[in-house]
């Protein structure tokens, strides 16, 4: 299913990230600073895919270091209905809104 969520973010909204929705990331200070905080209003794996989606409007470099992922041994999936629909409506909504929202420009 990740997969497939990460090709449908690739599509629309056109970032050069492959896992859109992996958890393990790092950002530099810069980029904390710049991407305006206080306006990402997603949460759960849209929240990833918010961050990920600023730092690239803002012009920072993103960069992926693969991992290998050993599939889940104990417990279940956090993913919900809820999750689900704002991940697929919220990528949408963050493609439509990016038209008119202007971003702070990191690389100067």
């Amino acid at each position: 299913m990740s997969y497939f969520a990460s090709k449908y973010v690739r599509t629309v909204l056109g970032i050069p990230v492959h896992d859109t929705t992996a958890g393990f990331v790092g950002y530099r200070r810069k980029v904390l600073e710049t991407i305006e905080l206080d306006k990402i209003r997603f949460k759960g794996y849209a929240f990833q895919i918010e961050m990920k989606f600023t730092a690239y409007k803002c012009g920072f470099r993103i960069k992926e270091v693969p991992i290998i992922f050993v599939n889940r041994v104990l417990g279940t999936s956090k993913m919900s209905g809820g999750i689900f629909s704002e991940a697929l409506l919220g990528v949408l909504r963050l493609k439509f809104s990016s038209w008119f929202r202007q971003y702070p420009n990191g690389r100067v």
